[in-house]
C-alpha cells in the first residue's frame, strides 16, 4: 500500500508542530519552505487538519496553527484512516460494477489483501504522534536547517 501525498503532508504537518517549543506558533509558509511543498496544497491540509480536531488555526497578524492535543493523543493510525480517501487497494474492493472481477468467485487474492490492509492500520495504531516526534529538537533543527 502507498499513502497519497495528502496523508504523507498531513504526518508532516503534524511532526513539525510537535517540534515546536510548547506556546510557539508556526505559520504555513515556513512549513512549506521547511518542507519544500507547495503553500497552496498544505492550506487545503491545514484547513483539514483544524476541522478535525488535530490542529488550531488561530488567524491574525500574530496568527499561526499549533497542535490542538498533545503528540501522546494524536493516534498515527487515526489520522491515515482520516486522511486517506481510498483503501482500496485492487480494484475488486471497490462497490461500482466496474470494478466487478471475473475471478471474484473464486478468487482469495482478495482476503489476504484485506488482511494485509488490516494489519497495516493495526500497527500504525499502535503509535503515537509522540512515538515518532520523540527528538522534537533535533527535527526541529533539520527542518530549519
Amino acid at each position: 500500500m502507498r499513502l497519497t501525498n495528502y496523508t504523507d503532508y498531513s504526518l508532516r504537518v503534524l511532526i513539525y508542530l510537535a517540534s515546536l517549543e510548547d506556546g510557539k506558533l508556526a505559520n504555513i509558509q515556513e512549513i512549506a519552505d521547511s518542507y519544500k511543498i507547495s503553500k497552496n496544497h498544505l492550506m487545503k491540509i491545514i484547513h483539514n487538519l483544524g476541522k478535525k480536531g488535530y490542529i488550531y488555526t488561530i488567524r491574525g497578524r500574530n496568527g499561526g496553527i499549533k497542535l490542538a492535543k498533545t503528540p501522546a493523543e494524536i493516534n498515527i493510525g487515526e489520522v491515515v484512516r482520516k486522511t486517506e480517501d481510498d483503501f482500496n487497494i485492487v480494484n475488486c474492493f471497490g462497490d461500482s460494477p466496474e470494478n466487478h472481477c471475473i475471478l471474484a468467485p473464486v478468487c482469495t487474492l482478495k482476503n489476504i489483501l484485506g488482511q494485509a490492509l488490516t494489519a497495516f492500520i493495526e500497527v500504525l495504531d499502535q503509535y503515537t504522534l509522540e512515538d515518532i516526534s520523540h527528538n522534537p529538537g533535533m527535527v526541529f533543527r533539520m527542518l530549519r536547517g
